[in-house]
């Protein structure tokens, strides 16, 4: 890999990493219907000179606009409302990838060999001895919740796989046309008051949703699949590792959250697992297609 490919990627890295604080700043400031319903808003803007109709794929790319648009984002936008300790949360949003491979292995008829049977099982481990950590039994709740948005966003990772070849700025779009009514709609029935309160917004609740929509998902995203498109995925996938580690050690900086021995091997174990499934899919994708020409 080019050495400015690999500061790419470990700037994205950094760019998700931070972003634990973007939208920790984000909902408290504005609500977290309200906070998602912005952030659609800023994105969708962006795309919206991209937005074009796909024929064959409407129905697929909506039910993905629902499933990691709307869903996936208001479960993760209350979690981190509701939670104090979001070291705790980035770890356990990491359930996506075990997530991911078993919806494939039930829908998609993926084989699953006992080392990655063995990784889905430490995962699952490790949040539980997280979840029963006294130090942070007041944020069960917000773990559930991100437990939820963490199978929303395998379920939606499942739909993106039928959506190969479409750009990130196309996808992107028809999810802000499909979350933002949705999310207006929520904001409106439990966040009336938030939502009145737009044009009230600190400058800087509106840059923090800025970060969220253009850098995370949309500069994040993009920048990971055009690299997708030109390096194999055993090599660019292992590299998005770091996330979770940065994710955890801003929020110690920057909120002072608290990290017990408990939650260090909670956390551990769900990584590691995280790890082994991560680089053995991409080491079996690799195997199973060809890598397209640069």
């Amino acid at each position: 890999m080019k050495p400015l490919h690999l500061a790419m990627i470990l700037a994205i890295d950094v760019v998700w990493g931070c972003n634990i604080v973007a939208v920790k700043e984000g909902v408290m400031s504005a609500g977290p219907f309200t906070a998602v319903l912005l952030r659609y808003v800023v994105a969708t803007a962006v795309c919206l000179p991209f937005l074009r109709w796909l024929p064959g794929r409407m129905g697929l790319i909506l039910l993905a606009g629902f499933v990691s648009g709307a869903l996936f984002m208001s479960l993760g936008a209350v979690s981190f409302a509701l939670a104090d300790n979001i070291s705790a949360l980035s770890i356990v949003g990491q359930l996506g990838v075990p997530f991911s491979l078993i919806l494939a292995v039930i829908f998609m008829k993926e084989e699953i060999r006992w080392p990655r049977i063995t990784a889905i099982a430490i995962c699952f481990l490790g949040v539980v001895v997280m979840g029963f950590d006294p130090a942070i039994a007041s944020e069960r709740i917000g773990i559930l919740l991100t437990v939820g948005a963490a199978l929303s966003w395998a379920a939606g990772n499942l739909l993106f796989r039928k959506l190969q070849g479409v750009s990130v700025l196309v996808i992107h779009g028809w999810l802000g046309i499909v979350a933002i009514p949705i999310m207006a709609t929520l904001a409106y029935a439990f966040e009336p008051a938030k939502l009145a309160a737009i044009p009230d917004l600190p400058l800087s609740t509106w840059g923090w949703i800025a970060y969220s929509g253009l850098m995370s998902s949309i500069v994040g995203h993009g920048g990971m699949t055009w690299l997708f498109q030109r390096y194999p995925v055993a090599v660019v996938s292992p590299l998005t590792l770091p996330t979770p580690l940065i994710s955890v050690a801003i929020a110690v900086a920057v909120y002072d959250t608290p990290i017990t021995g408990q939650m260090m091997v909670g956390g551990l174990l769900t990584l590691v697992g995280v790890a082994i499934i991560t680089i053995r899919t991409a080491q079996r994708r690799d195997s199973d297609m060809p890598v397209e020409p640069t």
